[in-house]
């Protein structure tokens, strides 16, 4: 499937029992909030969506937070039909939702899937009952793994999230927990190294030195070898922190982001890219949950910023992102949209240290390359 057809629906939903204290996404607590109003917006704001982009097909959906596990089935089937109502769908959808271990059981996930999911997203995050709690997560690594269990006998397509890079963290420790998630013989890992994020409880703690996060050089030991161990289990890397099975297993909804699709972003905060006649448009919903519902009272979108992208900032994200995936990025598009080639002489230099390679007009980061694609990308960069 080609970039330009793929065109995905994210829907944030920004309630969480408890706010986990790496998380820098925008959430609240859920404490006993009816689910209804929020819903609501979220079908409101989808038609106000419409309006714009009707032509297109989606080819994915995604549900996510803060925790929309929380969201009773019956919504989410409501949620599904509205959009099915509004777009035609390009076959077969990929329709993900995000869910914590102690949200997983046997009737939910069979709720889940009638309601139209069928792709299953576990926040894990860790399997060591320490790490855990470190991590400020609700769950134990047992309850975690009967979870996968549970999941992956009712659906085909799970993937499984975790954290590492920890503070003390060794190799030897991380990959005894990486074999037991390979273990569980779910087709997808999403394994993103912990990173301390500006104004959460994990950067108070780290500012009163309550523990030091590990250093890059450690990080970038245990990337590498998280690479290893994944490809000779059968689950390679397709992206900087993505791993799978098969490409059928790939993140459809991800490669959205990855390859510059459009996407829909529903629900407080939550950002979009679609194609207007005015050029590519960033969007954004109004961030409080309050504010949201309230803007979508007159029948317009939740917006509360929009910015028609200029063209070499939309080169720049497009490189940016494009360099995370196995499928690189298209020379040729880069350059229309900068008004000049990527630097020849950068290219070459990274061709000749084994970071990047050029294949049919495409420029692809090698595994040794994504330890430093942010950089890279910065020096492609006209």
């Amino acid at each position: 499937m080609l970039p330009a057809d793929l065109f995905g629906i994210y829907l944030h939903w920004p309630y969480c029992r408890k706010i986990c204290p790496y998380c820098d996404f925008n959430v609240y607590a859920a404490k006993s909030r009816d689910p209804a109003p929020l819903v609501g917006a979220l079908t409101a704001d989808l038609s106000a969506h419409a309006r714009l982009t009707a032509d297109r097909r989606v080819t994915s959906i995604y549900f996510g937070g803060g925790t929309p596990s929380l969201i009773p089935a019956e919504q989410i089937s409501a949620i599904l039909s509205h959009i099915d109502s509004l777009w035609p769908a390009d076959s077969p959808i990929e329709v993900t939702l995000e869910a914590n271990p102690e949200d997983v059981t046997v009737e939910a996930l069979r709720q889940w899937k009638a309601a139209g999911i069928n792709r299953l997203s576990l926040g894990i995050q860790a399997l060591d009952d320490e790490a855990l709690r470190f991590l400020g997560r609700a769950h134990t690594r047992e309850e975690a793994l009967s979870a996968t269990e549970a999941a992956l006998s009712v659906f085909d397509n799970v993937s499984i999230d975790m954290i590492y890079a920890r503070p003390g963290q060794s190799i030897d420790v991380w990959l005894r927990e990486l074999e037991t998630a390979l273990a569980t013989g779910a087709p997808h890992l999403s394994l993103y190294e912990l990173t301390i994020k500006e104004k959460t409880a994990f950067q108070k703690q780290v500012e009163r030195m309550v523990f030091e996060p590990l250093d890059e050089d450690a990080q970038a030991d245990l990337y590498l070898e998280t690479l290893k161990l994944t490809a000779a289990r059968g689950l390679p890397a397709y992206e900087v922190s993505n791993h799978a099975k098969s490409e059928a297993h790939w993140s459809r909804h991800n490669l959205t982001y990855w390859q510059s699709g459009e996407w829909l972003g529903i629900g407080p905060g939550a950002e979009g890219r679609i194609n207007l006649e005015s050029g590519r448009t960033m969007t954004r919903g109004a961030k409080r949950p309050a504010d949201y519902m309230a803007s979508l009272a007159n029948g317009q979108t939740g917006w509360e910023d929009t910015e028609t992208l200029p063209s070499t900032s939309d080169a720049n994200e497009r490189l940016i992102m494009g360099l995370r995936s196995k499928r690189g990025v298209d020379r040729a598009q880069l350059a229309g949209l900068y008004g000049e080639d990527l630097p020849e002489d950068q290219v070459q230099r990274f061709i000749s240290t084994g970071h990047l390679v050029e294949r049919d007009g495409r420029v692809i980061l090698t595994e040794e390359g994504w330890l430093l694609a942010d950089y890279i990308a910065v020096e492609l960069s006209p």
